[in-house]
C-alpha cells in the first residue's frame, strides 16, 4: 500500500503544500462538514516531550474529522520507562493505528519511526532540527493575514540556534519567490551552519544582526521565539541569554503598521503581555490556524485530501 509521511518540512513539493493549505482554508470556512470523513480511523499520538498546542491540536484535529486517538503525553507513561526501544514502541503502536504522530527529543527519531511503521508518520518535532507541521501553521497564518506567501521580509528573533520551528519555517518559506530574512539573535544563538548553507546555496538574501530595534522597521513578519531552557546544557548560559530580546510596545513604534507578529508558543517573557492588544499580534490566531492545517494534513495522508 502506498502512503506518505511528513518528516521534513520539504517532504512535499510546493504544489502539494499549497494544496494542503488550500484544503485547510476550505475546512476553516466550514469546519463541521469534515466531521465524518475519518470515522473508523485511529491516530496514535506519541509525545516523548511535553507539549500543549501541538499535541492537543493534533488530537482535536483527528477527533473533529471523526477519528479516534490513542497514545501518551510523556515518555514516563509509556513502556519506554521500562527500557523499551523506540523501534519496538513504533512496531507495536503501528498495529493499533492508521497514523502515528510523534514528538521526540532526539533528532532523527521521526525518520526512524517512518522507516519501520508501515503507516504514515508525522513529525511533531524532533530535537532541535525540525517541526514541519508548525511551519504549515505559520504559512497558513501568514497567507491569511498578508494575502500572500513570498515577496516579503521575514524576521526571526531569539533562539535561532536551537529553535526547530525557525529551522523548518526558513527552509520552507525560502521556496516562495521574493522572500528574504532578517535574523536577530545574540552571537551564541545564531542560525546553525546547515541553515546558513541552505540559504547560501540557493541565493536567498538574508542578514544577521544583534540589533532588533534597528532591524524591526524592515520586517513584514516578525517570528519571535523563546530561549529554550531544555536545549541548554549549562544553566548559567540559559540565565544569561533568556532575556536577550523582549518585544514590547516601545520597540513596535519602529515597526510597519501592517507588521504581523507570530510566535510558535509557549512564550515566557519574550513578548510583553501589552503586545497582545496590538492588532499586529497574530500568535493566538496562529494557534487556531494550526488546527485546520493539521486537519488538512491528516486528511491528505489518510484520504488523499478528499473533502
Amino acid at each position: 500500500m502506498d502512503y506518505r509521511s511528513l518528516i521534513s518540512t520539504l517532504d512535499f513539493s510546493l504544489e502539494e503544500q499549497d494544496a494542503i493549505l488550500a484544503l485547510a482554508d476550505r475546512i476553516a470556512a466550514s469546519p463541521t462538514e469534515s466531521g465524518h470523513l475519518l470515522g473508523g480511523h485511529v491516530m496514535a499520538s506519541l509525545f516523548f516531550e511535553p507539549s500543549t498546542r501541538t499535541r492537543l491540536s493534533f488530537e482535536s484535529a483527528m477527533l473533529r474529522l471523526g477519528g479516534r486517538v490513542i497514545g501518551f503525553s510523556e515518555a514516563a507513561s509509556s513502556s519506554v520507562s521500562k527500557g523499551e526501544s523506540l523501534s519496538d514502541t513504533i512496531k507495536t503502536v503501528s498495529r493499533y493505528s492508521d497514523l502515528i504522530v510523534i514528538r521526540h527529543p532526539k533528532e532523527g527519531a521521526a525518520q526512524v519511526a517512518a522507516q519501520i511503521a508501515g503507516i504514515p508518520v508525522i513529525n511533531a518535532g524532533d530535537g532541535g532540527r525540525e517541526h514541519p507541521t508548525q511551519t504549515l501553521t505559520d504559512l497558513m497564518t501568514i497567507r491569511a493575514v498578508k494575502g500572500r506567501l513570498g515577496d516579503m521580509c521575514i524576521g526571526c528573533a531569539g533562539d535561532l540556534k536551537f529553535g526547530r520551528t525557525v529551522h523548518s519555517l526558513v527552509r520552507n518559506a525560502a521556496r516562495y519567490p521574493g522572500t528574504k530574512f532578517l535574523f536577530v539573535s545574540p552571537a551564541e544563538l545564531t542560525i546553525p551552519a546547515f541553515l546558513r548553507a541552505h540559504l547560501n546555496e540557493r541565493g536567498i538574501p538574508y542578514e544577521e544582526t544583534t540589533d532588533m530595534e534597528r532591524s524591526i522597521a524592515d520586517m513584514d513578519v516578525l517570528y519571535m521565539t523563546r530561549v529554550q531552557r531544555e536545549r541548554f546544557f549549562n544553566e548559567a548560559d540559559y540565565i544569561r541569554l533568556k532575556d536577550s530580546y523582549i518585544l514590547d510596545a516601545n520597540k513596535l513604534k519602529r515597526a510597519k503598521p501592517d507588521l504581523t507578529i507570530l510566535h510558535p508558543l509557549p512564550r515566557v517573557n519574550e513578548i510583553s503581555a501589552e503586545v497582545d492588544a496590538d492588532p499586529r499580534a497574530a500568535y493566538f490566531d496562529q494557534v487556531g490556524y494550526g488546527l485546520y492545517a493539521r486537519m488538512a494534513l491528516i486528511l491528505t495522508l489518510l484520504k488523499g485530501g478528499a473533502l
